[in-house]
């Protein structure tokens, strides 16, 4: 997931990064100086007058995690409506929390269009960074490529034509292209966007929700599933872990928000609440107003309960709704993608020209144009194939996203942060070694063609920090900075 953060991405902060001097001796002006350097890189990032506020903050958040109800149905599918409604209340806590809480701390502290790209170069140097950086734009391009999929899956309940072949594969590739478009206008236009998208794609299931109080029996929460259905806990864990992740991706965007400081944790605490009570209330309200018929909870079933519990009408409002939540998930992931790239770009990673702007719009069109090819190169893969394949890199993404948050408390213990979370290290410890626990299950039950595609990419992404360092050396590209030494590495041990 939204998310996508870490989706993460900016200019200065690459010197806020790498560039202090060591010529000092006291490290109180160090100190002062990497926080002056801080607060510069946010405030140059965006040369634009506009900027993100919270409430579409708040929904760009929730389109990078959860975008609605909508892709929930496998978990019912997969182990009975009893470990659904569990999944979906105990998950959180022990998953979506703690990511929250890591990006929350570090997006303020390290306000800028890097995000978790900056936080490894600064935990652990450059080449970490740099791998962060190749896994989790991997992971959210490939994310990206699931819902034109999905889209079209609604989409052919209601217009069969669209169901397989040519007509099929036309309508992802121009509803991708749409799509990225509506992105290339403008980050604050499709924040406002991402608002109206959430409202209305949310309406449906409040309809829905209220619909099904009467034919509720509570004795249907607590089944464990149809005799003879056998469970599918990999597909399980995989759909929770998809629809509950990516909740670090909004740190990209952090250069491009308004008093990121203040803004993010309120965004990040108020998307938290509402991507929850998306998930559970409907999903509540179908199981326990319609007896169950598991082999059929698959992704767009929700458009069939409707019928079942409303009429065709409600049907079709939710059909609807899901093609929007869809716009609404692309444009959030896509903005994260494509402003990590700019951030990757303004720390080093990427050439400087990756990092341009549209004159007209000020949005970081290389990224999205980037993003966009690859997202139709994998979109034609099986939608279960996609999941499996983003949640493995992911979790490689994640697991280096939490040691490098534990180690920046270590490391630079009396920098400023606006947010911090109020745990001594020894408990941050133990708050990221359980969802660390379930990162490695993730990948454990991945299947060889996942392995297969995480290790190539992974090696892909290390020849392409070595091909970035011959580059530099060579001068046969201009590098916003160099990023071959951290000059702060030792600043505040």
């Amino acid at each position: 997931m939204n998310i996508q953060n870490q989706s993460s991405t900016s200019v200065p902060e690459a010197g806020t990064m790498m560039g202090a001097s060591q010529s000092s001796p006291s490290s109180r002006p160090l100190l002062v100086d990497e926080e002056q350097r801080t607060a510069a890189a946010a405030t140059a990032t965006n040369k634009g007058p506009k900027k993100l506020a919270l409430i579409p903050l708040v929904f760009l958040i929730y389109f990078e995690v959860a975008g609605g109800p909508y892709g929930e149905e496998a978990a019912v599918g997969s182990a009975g409506p009893l470990f659904a409604i569990l999944g979906f209340l105990i998950f959180p806590f022990i998953w979506s929390i703690p990511e929250a809480l890591v990006t929350a701390e570090l997006a303020t502290t390290f306000p800028g269009n890097g995000g978790f790209v900056i936080w490894a170069n600064k935990a652990f140097g450059p080449f970490w960074g740099s791998l962060m950086g190749s896994w989790k734009l991997l992971s959210g391009v490939i994310n990206l490529a699931s819902y034109p999929v999905l889209c079209i899956d609604y989409l052919k309940l209601v217009f069969p034509i669209f169901a397989s072949g040519v007509p099929r594969n036309l309508a992802i590739l121009f509803s991708t292209i749409l799509m990225s478009f509506l992105n290339y206008t403008g980050l604050a236009i499709v924040g406002y966007t991402a608002v109206c998208l959430g409202i209305v794609s949310l309406s449906p299931f409040i309809v829905l929700c209220f619909a099904s109080i009467p034919k509720i029996h509570p004795k249907r929460w607590v089944s464990l599933g149809q005799e003879g259905v056998k469970r599918d806990w990999k597909l399980f864990f995989n759909t929770l872990f998809w629809n509950l992740n990516f909740w670090d991706n909004a740190s990209t965007l952090a250069g491009e928000v308004d008093q990121p400081q203040k803004t993010f944790p309120r965004a990040l605490f108020s998307a938290g609440i509402l991507t929850c009570l998306s998930y559970l209330i409907p999903l509540l309200a179908a199981t326990g107003a319609t007896p169950l018929d598991q082999v059929k909870w698959v992704d767009g079933y929700f458009a069939d309960l409707a019928a079942m519990i409303a009429g065709k009408w409600l049907k079709y409002w939710i059909e609807i709704g899901a093609v929007l939540s869809v716009i609404g998930l692309y444009e959030a992931q896509l903005s994260s993608c494509a402003y990590q790239i700019l951030g990757m770009a303004n720390i080093g990673v990427f050439p400087k020209f990756f990092g341009s702007r549209a004159k007209w719009f000020n949005t970081p069109w290389i990224g999205i144009l980037l993003s966009t090819t690859i997202v139709l190169a994998v979109s034609y893969m099986n939608f279960t194939d996609i999941i499996a394949s983003v949640n493995f890199l992911y979790s490689l993404g994640m697991l280096l996203e939490f040691a490098s948050f534990l180690w920046l408390r270590r490391k630079m213990p009396k920098i400023k942060r606006p947010y911090k979370v109020p745990l001594p290290l020894p408990a941050l410890i133990i708050m990221c070694l359980v969802p660390s626990g379930f990162l490695i299950y993730v990948m454990a039950v991945a299947n060889k063609i996942v392995y297969l595609v995480s290790v190539l990419l992974t090696v892909l992404g290390i020849v392409w920090y070595f091909l970035m360092k011959l580059c530099r050396s060579k001068k046969w590209f201009e590098f916003e900075i160099s990023v071959d030494k951290d000059e702060n590495e030792d600043e505040y041990s």
